[in-house]
């Protein structure tokens, strides 16, 4: 057993009390400091573009204080009345300057304010906004699949569940990385940066409302942690997960599981079987990889193949899932082919084609 002790389990479970957040996924993304530089930049041009105008009918002006009006009198005049301050010490006197001032510096004065009035406008309705698109996100979520770990694993089986037609609205991710959380909304899925042991993290993920759940953290000890707070919130979820140990897979089993998938020793697996016959180990890698060659898929017995055996489809039947077993091809239990029956079959892929699993969680023993 390569699990650490209950009190490092319990500690490691309190020690992360990093502020949780849910984060959407966004079509236009640019920094908020990157948008405010752009309008400063915009009122500045503003307010050059009218000192200048100013300073170019310059004798129109009379300046209280000395008479003349020079370039810093007009950048001064610029900025007290585009802030609609207005002294008065400088003010237009011919009728040309009192005519700019009504078609020319009137309307730079309504653009200066706009400006600033829009960036303040924005600034204060972008938390507002965030809070009903995200209101919005949760009341409509439901029957999700819930992705914990966007590492290699869990990015691989997030693509492997999208790539047979599930939307990428129906995905959230969990990661107490904030890169990782970034990537998956750049990706176009929801993310939630926290500590997935946590049972507020994953409600903010809306985990007790999920079909299926993936739990692919980086530590075995993690995997058991949050296969258990998951099994709690949701008793009805079909739940993956994944370890590296083989001998920790009857604990997360134990922990509410539905299936484990023990990364370790399938890699071994595959390597070993590629040094026998890397033929057979190509033809391995090309199932595991989908939409690409041979695909290893689900789906359900059609009406034209029911009383048929196996042997007698189309398809390459590898097992028949009937009720809560699953039977190989040359089971005698299997007889001939019911309505009620799901096929494993393997497939040639195709760009166009897409095949939606059984979303139907197994039955607990």
């Amino acid at each position: 057993m390569k699990l650490p002790g209950h009190d490092a389990i319990a500690r490691q479970a309190g020690d992360h009390l990093v502020t949780h957040r849910v984060k959407l996924p966004r079509k236009v993304v640019e920094r908020p400091i990157r948008q405010v530089a752009k309008r400063v930049l915009m009122a500045l041009l503003v307010l050059v573009a009218t000192a200048l105008i100013v300073y170019a009918d310059r004798d129109g002006y009379n300046d209280n204080a000395d008479g003349p009006v020079d370039l810093l009198d007009a950048f001064y005049y610029a900025t007290v009345t585009l802030s609609t301050t207005g002294y008065g010490d400088i003010t237009p006197v011919s009728d040309g300057a009192r005519l700019t001032n009504i078609f020319v510096i009137t309307p730079l004065r309504v653009l200066f304010l706009i400006i600033l009035v829009g960036t303040t406008l924005e600034v204060l309705t972008e938390r507002t906004r965030e809070e009903w698109r995200l209101n919005r996100w949760r009341s409509t979520l439901r029957d999700h699949t819930v992705v914990i770990g966007f590492g290699t694993k869990g990015r691989s089986a997030v693509q492997t569940v999208c790539a047979t037609g599930l939307k990428k609205e129906q995905v959230v991710v969990v990661d107490p990385s904030a890169k990782a959380v970034d990537a998956a909304t750049a990706e176009g899925y929801a993310g939630v940066m926290g500590d997935a042991t946590r049972s507020d993290v994953l409600k903010r993920a809306e985990l007790h409302r999920a079909r299926q759940i993936i739990v692919a953290p980086q530590r075995d000890d993690t995997a058991v942690l949050v296969t258990l707070t998951a099994r709690q919130l949701n008793r009805s979820a079909k739940i993956v997960a994944a370890v590296r140990e083989e001998e920790n897979a009857p604990l997360l089993k134990q922990s509410g599981a539905d299936a484990v998938i023990t990364s370790a020793s399938a890699a071994g697996r595959l390597l070993g079987l590629s040094v026998l016959s890397p033929a057979a180990g190509m033809v391995m890698e090309d199932l595991i990889q989908q939409g690409s060659g041979l695909d290893l898929v689900e789906r359900p017995v059609v009406r034209a193949e029911v009383g048929k055996r196996t042997r007698e489809t189309d398809d390459l039947v590898v097992s028949v899932v009937r009720g809560h077993r699953v039977l190989g091809y040359d089971d005698p239990a299997i007889g001939t082919l019911q309505l009620t029956d799901r096929l494993i079959t393997i497939v040639r892929a195709s760009p166009g084609a897409r095949v939606t699993p059984d979303n139907r969680p197994l039955p607990h023993d």
